[in-house]
């Protein structure tokens, strides 16, 4: 169904950003697709792309000026500092971010007749980083006080909103889990390249974290097709929406089915930090690239800063288990989106979407 829509997706490349694309594309929607690198992987059909870098303003002045046709935005573009983690708040990452979204918006609203805009948080707005979080973590809570870019975006949304008359939704999607390479905080490729290492080196592919938890996350797709939701139904103006797969799972119970869908052999569990390991392992990549004909892209693109996160969210060198981070998705669900996905599926998906994309091997079961 075709719709006289225009949506502006800015960080079109990312994680969420592609899938915003592929779901408004499906809808029949005209997308912008806003990054600094071409967003490969949108891939539902025809879209609009715009090459700008954020944290340009004059550039952003002159691209907005020809943007009068868009009448919805969804902003999930990020600015992260190298090491990720250490970074969530160093005051230059803030401010960066805070900068980027006004960059934005505020020539863009001197031209467009905007009618909504979704931004993306996360579960750090419960205060993730500060220690132990209540559960389930509920949108109604009061605001953690903390060093946080979320809180400047937010801030800023709800008084841009209120003096250009569009509305918002805020999204706080637990851990993502989708197809890109490449991104801050994508599990998928760290996985499947740390399996691949481990076969080259003989060696069984067992969980590298910590102390096993319980955790959410959600498929990229859900949050694609939730900004969808949110910029065509009424309720979702000026709310906040957690979001999850709508499951719980732990790593070590999920590994062997990871282990099955890459093809490589089941082991024991050893801690391993993989922003250290998969590094210093170029060189051997290199050679698993060219033996299985993978696309020669450097190891260090692959990873973004994504082997951080999964020492994170492995919790390697935890000293004790990890406390659950559950959100409620109660809220959502009564207001009308109720998209569920299986996690382990998900992340078998993607793998398998890794692998034939030649990313990562597929290895001869014979």
């Amino acid at each position: 169904m075709k719709t006289n829509q225009t949506v502006l997706i800015a960080g079109a490349s990312g994680l969420v950003g592609t899938a915003a694309a592929n779901s408004f594309i499906k809808a029949g929607w005209h997308v912008i697709a806003c990054s600094r690198r071409f967003p490969e992987l949108i891939d539902a059909g025809p879209f609009q792309y715009l090459a700008l870098d954020l944290q340009d303003d004059e550039a952003c002045k002159a691209a907005t000026a020809k943007l009068n046709d868009v009448t919805h935005v969804v902003y999930t573009a990020v600015f992260e500092l190298p090491g990720l983690v250490q970074g969530w708040s160093d005051p230059v990452q803030i401010e960066t971010n805070g900068r980027m979204i006004r960059n934005l918006l505020d020539p863009l609203t001197d031209h467009a007749q905007l009618s909504h805009v979704t931004i993306l948080q996360g579960t750090k707005a419960y205060g993730i980083t500060q220690g132990p979080i209540r559960i389930p973590a509920r949108e109604s809570q009061p605001r953690v006080d903390h060093p946080n870019f979320y809180w400047v975006q937010e801030d800023y949304i709800k008084e841009k909103s209120a003096s250009s008359g569009f509305d918002f939704t805020i999204f706080r999607p637990q851990l993502i889990v989708g197809p890109n390479h490449g991104v801050v905080m994508n599990l998928p490729p760290v996985i499947g390249i740390y399996a691949a290492l481990r076969r080259a080196e003989g060696l069984a592919f067992g969980f590298p974290g910590g102390l096993d938890g319980v955790w959410e996350a959600v498929d990229t797709r859900l949050v694609g097709d939730a900004c969808l939701w949110a910029a065509t139904q009424d309720q979702a103006g000026g709310q906040t929406y957690n979001l999850t797969n709508g499951e719980v799972f732990s790593w070590l119970d999920m590994w062997p089915a990871m282990a099955d869908t890459l093809g490589v052999p089941m082991g024991d569990p050893e801690p391993t930090p993989l922003s250290v390991y998969i590094p210093e392992r170029e060189a051997l990549w290199r050679q698993v690239v060219a033996k299985y004909n993978l696309q020669k892209i450097p190891l260090a693109q692959l990873l973004g800063e994504s082997h951080f996160y999964a020492d994170l969210c492995f919790a390697y060198g935890a000293k004790r288990t990890p406390s659950p981070t559950f959100v409620s998705t109660v809220k959502i669900r009564q207001a009308g989106f109720n998209a569920a996905y299986d996690t382990q599926a998900s992340f078998c998906f993607w793998l398998h979407d890794l692998q034939h994309r030649r990313i990562i091997p597929i290895y001869d079961r014979g």
